[in-house]
C-alpha cells in the first residue's frame, strides 16, 4: 500500500474522535477514491489494448502530415 503504516494510528485516532455519522462520510470517501483508482486503471489498461488498432490507422502516409503538427 502506498500509504506510510505510520500514519495508521494517527488516522484511527482521529477517526476515533468523529460522530457516526461522519464515520459515514469517510467511509463513502475512501470508497469514492477506491472506485476512481479502479476507473482509471480499467480507462488506462483500455486505452493500451486499443493501442495496436489505432496505430495502424493513424500510421499511414496520407495522415503523416498532421504528425508534424
Amino acid at each position: 500500500m502506498a500509504t506510510e503504516r505510520n500514519h495508521i494510528p494517527e488516522l484511527i485516532d482521529k477517526l476515533e474522535e468523529l460522530p457516526p455519522e461522519r464515520i459515514a462520510e469517510v467511509e463513502d470517501f475512501i470508497d469514492f477514491l477506491r472506485q476512481r483508482d479502479t476507473d482509471r486503471q480499467l480507462t488506462h489498461a483500455a486505452a493500451k489494448t486499443a493501442e495496436p488498432n489505432f496505430h495502424k490507422v493513424w500510421n499511414n502516409p496520407d495522415d503523416a502530415v498532421y504528425d508534424a503538427l
